[in-house]
Order: C-alpha cells, then sequence, then structure tokens
C-alpha cells in the first residue's frame, strides 16, 4: 500500500495572515514531506512493512532508547507527525472548547500556564523535534518534547497538539527565533477545535 502526500486543508496562502507564509507551507508540505513519504514508499516496498497501516509502522519500529531510529521509523513518523500538523492548525482557529479548556486548566492550572510550559518545552528541545500536548493512557494531559520525529504514538499516548520545531518550519518565517515562532503557532495558529476532537 502506498502512500500518498495529503492535501493542505487550506490553501497556501491561508496562514499567510497569522504567520506562516505561503513560501513556508510550499517548501515545509510540498518538499519536506513529500520526501518523508518518497522515502517512506522505497523503504517498505518488498518489506513486511509494506501493507501495514501507518500507524502500525510507527509502533512497530520504534526502537525505545536508541540514540538513533532506524529509516523506516523516521520517514513514517515524520509523515504521521506531518499530517497530524496540518490539521491541528486553521486560518479561522477560533475560541477553544470550554471542555479542552476546562482540562487545560485542571492539568495545568490555566491556559496561561499551559502555553508558558508548552512554549518552554519546545524551546528547550535541543535540535530538531517536536513539542505535544498528549493525553495519557491514565487520561491526564501532559506537555512533552520528543526528539527528532519520534511521537505520542511510541510511547502510547494520544496527541492532541502537537507543534513542529525543526528549523524547517520556521526559518524563512521567524529565521532562529524559535520563541517567537512558538508563541505565534499557540497564539495565531492552532485549530483549537481540532486539537478537542482528539480527546
Amino acid at each position: 500500500m502506498a502512500f500518498t502526500l495529503p492535501d493542505l486543508p487550506y490553501s497556501h496562502d491561508a496562514l499567510a495572515a497569522n504567520g506562516m507564509s505561503k513560501e513556508t507551507l510550499e517548501y515545509h508540505h510540498d518538499k519536506h514531506h513529500k520526501a518523508y513519504v518518497d522515502k517512506l514508499n522505497e523503504l517498505t516496498k518488498g518489506t513486511e512493512w509494506e501493507n501495514a497501516s501507518l500507524e502500525d509502522i510507527v509502533r512497530g519500529t520504534y526502537q525505545d532508547g536508541a540514540v538513533a531510529q532506524n529509516g523506516i521509523f523516521n520517514n513514517a513518523s515524520q509523515h504521521w507527525n506531518h499530517s497530524q500538523f496540518w490539521e491541528m492548525m486553521s486560518p479561522n482557529g477560533g475560541a477553544m472548547p470550554s471542555q479542552l479548556e476546562s482540562a487545560i486548566k485542571d492539568s495545568f492550572g490555566s491556559v496561561e500556564d499551559f502555553k508558558k510550559k508548552f512554549s518552554e518545552a519546545g524551546v528547550g528541545q535541543f535540535g530538531s523535534g517536536w513539542v505535544w500536548l498528549v493525553k495519557t493512557a491514565d487520561g491526564k494531559l501532559e506537555v512533552t518534547k520528543t526528539e527528532n520525529g519520534v511521537n505520542p504514538l511510541c510511547k502510547g499516548q494520544t496527541a492532541l497538539l502537537g507543534c513542529d520545531v525543526w528549523e524547517h518550519s520556521y526559518y524563512i518565517d521567524f529565521r532562529n527565533v524559535r520563541p517567537k515562532y512558538i508563541e505565534n503557532f499557540l497564539d495565531k495558529l492552532v485549530n483549537w477545535e481540532n486539537v478537542a476532537s482528539r480527546m
């Protein structure tokens, strides 16, 4: 089963007014994400993973504690991560649904404290990786960060919100200022309805 690059759920210039330019999406989605999909199809052809679901490939090829992951995992996980990432953003993210807001307040004290913790985790991720709001197996909300392409599937968690902190995600629009990129992501880009739907 060959994987395909999903279409963006909005036009390439739809997020420009909110701080993510058309050029960024053309590079990030059309080139970087496509490269993960193409490489994944190449690496899985003729293997036990050729007809497996993306989630099964991610879970099945992840090596807990490994310094470096294998190629199939890296490309599968980044395909999964990015497919979620596009859906987690919107030109009109809107207000945070009350159910999500209540859960965040219960877990972090306030929405502002959640955003602060999320930002600190993303800024503090050394090198490339992701920062996440997850629901754990016991139903708790936590902020986590993962290196490179590792994601919550690997930890038995549900990804509610993820922010890509690889430089290709923000360098065109924010240069090397990762904190500003994450702040802008939380304040102007997140589709809170999508986040709430994942609970």
